[in-house]
């Protein structure tokens, strides 16, 4: 099932105060950076947190779950997204644990060979 525009809408509007926060599709739902950094999924209108060791302790007891078959665990986060402040600290200490993604070099483009060049 596909998520809801309007829910993805209403949650990055909650997360504002994380830093830049932004959204982007994948594979038919949404990985939500901050910073430029991915934090979280959003599939089948929940919120999937990365797992990481602050957003933990910050959480206490996260309920885990996979955002999508096959998939590692996520926290899974259901009514506390409704507290702004709660669930942008939570986006903001999950950002702090996460690398930048590289940057992946580019294949040079393949050229067709003139006649005087063969």
């Amino acid at each position: 099932m596909a998520s809801d525009k309007n829910q993805l809408d209403f949650v990055l509007d909650q997360i504002r105060d994380a830093g830049v926060v932004t959204a982007k599709p994948m594979f038919g739902e949404f990985g939500i950076y901050c910073d430029g950094k991915i934090v979280a999924l959003f599939c089948d209108n929940q919120l999937f947190v990365k797992p990481t060791d602050r957003g933990r302790a910050y959480i206490r007891r996260p309920i885990e779950a996979p955002p999508y078959p096959g998939a590692k665990p996520y926290f899974l986060i259901e009514g506390q997204i409704e507290d702004r402040g709660w669930i942008s600290e939570l986006i903001t200490l999950t950002a702090r644990e996460q690398s930048l993604p590289k940057k992946r070099a580019r294949k040079p483009l393949k050229t067709k060979k003139s006649a005087r060049d063969r």
